[in-house]
């Protein structure tokens, strides 16, 4: 059984706050990319936030990941996990699943 998260990033603080911090965010998702717990990420349309999908062990460990993300240490943002199981999916995401 494979479990999903799609985690919404919804902004609370100003975007100029936001955007002094966007450096670090990114060096942060990379590492999550490199550890192979996320698997697509970017902005919302219109720019009120952002998404990340992610595959982890446990809603635990994201939630511990999560914690070390600079948005969420420096309070920008409320975060929403959003676990699922797919029961569907493209092709190409067979070697994911």
């Amino acid at each position: 059984m494979t479990i999903l998260y799609v985690v919404t990033l919804t902004y609370i603080k100003p975007l100029e706050e936001v955007d002094a911090h966007i450096p670090a965010h990114i060096e942060w998702l990379k590492q999550g990319y490199a550890d192979g717990v996320f698997l697509a990420s970017g902005r919302q349309v219109p720019r009120v936030g952002g998404v990340i999908l992610a595959q982890c062990a446990s809603k635990e460990l994201l939630l511990e990941r999560l914690r070390h993300d600079p948005f969420s240490q420096n309070n920008l943002v409320e975060t929403v996990i959003t676990a699922f199981e797919p029961s569907m999916y493209a092709e190409a995401l067979k070697t994911l699943l």
